[in-house]
């Protein structure tokens, strides 16, 4: 995983990764990125393909970003995630989630 490349989705507002909040109750309020997985693609077409089926009307307001994997642990720590959510297949959506650590 360290050796790939990824591409992630980032808000041209705040500067946010698009993330996925799997464990999250429909009673809680507050979405903590401690308590979410920053979504990520193999390909860069994956994740504009992503945008242009699940942001239809906004997805100018993302941009797609490149990372190698070895920066990916510091997205975690800098951000407080929980883990990564590796998208399989970005249409219907399939993830694959993986905690920290593992």
């Amino acid at each position: 995983m360290l050796s790939e490349t990824y591409y992630l989705i980032r808000s041209r507002a705040d500067g946010s990764y698009l993330a996925a909040y799997p464990d999250r109750n429909d009673r809680d309020e507050a979405r903590s990125p401690q308590t979410g997985y920053v979504l990520l693609f193999r390909e860069h077409f994956d994740a504009l393909s992503y945008l242009n089926k699940h942001a239809v009307g906004v997805s100018d307001r993302f941009s797609v970003e490149t990372m190698p994997g070895t920066q990916l642990t510091r997205v975690l720590d800098r951000w407080g995630f929980k883990g990564f959510g590796v998208v399989e297949d970005p249409l219907l959506p399939r993830v694959e989630f993986m905690s920290k650590g593992q």
